[in-house]
């Protein structure tokens, strides 16, 4: 008998039943982004697609091929700024928020 979960279950079915913590993975997804840690915001944004959105339903909104979609946020994706800015959008409309970015001091 199998103790343990997969990981990326866990985070798919806690996204896709927790809307504050779907809404806490765009934000670390937005933040990593901004961050200069463009690879973290793409794996999280992958599970944050695959807990909302939907790979099919956002190529649909976003007018791009699925398959694309899967290799932009791959670990080695380079999505292009506009696909990047589509992306957020579609999962930011999806969770019914907008973005803000807010700078601190610097520790």
């Amino acid at each position: 008998m199998v103790l343990t979960r997969d990981f990326k279950e866990t985070v798919k079915e806690r996204a896709a039943r927790d809307p504050a913590f779907a809404k806490a993975m765009l934000d670390e997804a937005a933040t990593a982004f901004l961050n200069d840690e463009p690879h973290v915001a793409r794996l999280i944004l992958r599970d944050l697609v695959n807990a909302s959105v939907g790979f099919e339903a956002l190529a649909a909104e976003t007018h791009r091929p699925s398959k694309s979609l899967h290799r932009m946020l791959s670990e080695k994706g380079n999505p292009s700024m506009d696909n990047l800015a589509a992306i957020f959008g579609a999962v930011r409309k999806r969770l019914g928020v907008v973005i803000e970015a807010h700078v601190v001091e610097a520790v």
